[in-house]
């Protein structure tokens, strides 16, 4: 059965100095999808509320706003997927019957800076992919995300014998489509020049190479058929499949790469393709999760969008953006439009959404009816969601 996207909403990302509190960024999203599905809070039977940096029942304070219901509210923590992966359970809680109307809401509200562990006195839960990172490496003090980013992005360049440029050219692509987004961070544009000139972060990575610490909130609203018929909604953008990975034993075997999720990436990819039996050769627009440039690279090659080690190639070309086979990240992505963890993989959804309504303005992907969508977490957590338009009801 497909699952219906009946609604989606959005509010402008921003730096953590000009944001918003999360419960009245989330409440505004969830309003925003609401009214695009054209339902009510009285129509939703389930929520799911994806977040990192907040107290425990965050996702109630979020709805209370809205309207206290009684309905269940699962809070959901997965770090960079947390958003995607509330949107999995949604999914889930559709499919197995449970529910007819959900509601997933992904909302952060962050601090300046990078980001760190808020429980100093107990194990981290990344201790065995730092163990796994500093095996064999000097100590850094870089922010540790860029470390493990970094590490992946030189051995990139190492395995393929590439030049560091071609992360550079990720950031200058990224800024040029989030010039047409006005919920994005960084509109500007800058030059491979300014990219490189940037101050030095870590490994190959420069500062205007890592995504900045965001504050935001994205919901959507996710239906039966069956219910959006009943309703009057538009069924027509559904979720044709979608798959859920985890950490497995290679991932601390000494591949940087598949240390920050290119195995898992692949094996989620390659279920939604067989799930779908959509070759990704076929797929014309995509969001995926380009914390670092490097991760977008990287995550070109797990996603199969091109083959392993031309991912020189499908930029120089022009293959990642418009006029070319596929539009990577219309939205900007994270690097541009910004990363408030617990709303990325609903942001994610949101503009997919849009670019399969033919809404999206002037980051209009043309004649798109399939688009795909990969958020990561490290800890690890990959989903991968494939959307499609129907031609008919579903």
């Amino acid at each position: 059965m497909n699952v219906v996207v009946a609604g989606v909403g959005l509010v402008p990302f921003r730096t953590p100095r000009h944001s918003e509190t999360y419960d009245v960024m989330a409440e505004q999203a969830v309003r925003g999808a609401l009214a695009d599905a054209d339902l009510e809070i009285g129509d939703v039977d389930q929520a799911f509320a994806g977040y990192v940096y907040a107290d425990s029942a965050a996702g109630q304070t979020a709805l209370h706003g809205v309207g206290a219901t009684g309905i269940p509210v699962v809070n959901v923590n997965n770090y960079c997927a947390s958003g995607s992966t509330a949107l999995w359970l949604g999914r889930q809680a559709i499919l197995s019957g449970t529910a007819r109307c959900v509601l997933v809401v992904g909302f952060e509200q962050m601090a300046p800076g990078a980001i760190g562990s808020v429980f100093p006195d107990r194990p981290e839960s990344l201790w065995r992919f730092a163990e796994a990172r500093d095996r064999g490496r000097e100590p850094s003090d870089a922010p540790a995300a860029a470390q493990y980013f970094g590490a992946a992005g030189q051995a990139y360049l190492d395995r393929y014998d590439v030049d560091v440029a071609l992360f550079a050219e990720v950031a200058v692509k990224a800024r040029r489509h989030a010039a047409a987004n006005p919920v994005a961070v960084f509109r500007d544009p800058v030059t491979v020049d300014e990219v490189l000139a940037s101050p030095h972060v870590y490994g190959p990575l420069t500062r205007l190479q890592c995504c900045p610490p965001t504050c935001g909130a994205a919901a959507a609203v996710l239906c039966t058929p069956e219910f959006a018929r009943a309703h009057g909604l538009d069924p027509s953008i559904v979720i044709r499949a979608q798959a859920m990975t985890s950490d497995r034993s290679d991932t601390f075997e000494g591949d940087a790469m598949k240390l920050v999720g290119s195995g898992i990436a692949r094996q989620a990819a390659d279920a939604v393709y067989e799930a779908s039996g959509v070759d990704p050769f076929d797929i014309p627009v995509v969001e995926l999760h380009d914390c670092f440039t490097a991760n977008e690279i990287i995550s070109y090659e797990a996603l199969r969008l091109t083959p392993e080690g031309t991912s020189d190639r499908f930029v120089r070309s022009g293959d990642n953006t418009y006029g070319g086979r596929i539009v990577t990240n219309p939205s900007g992505g994270l690097l541009s439009k910004g990363h408030p963890l617990g709303a990325t993989g609903l942001a994610q959804c949101a503009e997919l959404v849009w670019q399969l309504r033919g809404t999206a303005g002037e980051r209009q992907v043309a004649g798109a009816r399939l688009a795909l969508q990969h958020n990561l977490g490290l800890g690890s957590a990959c989903v991968v969601t494939l959307y499609e338009r129907l031609g008919v009801a579903a």
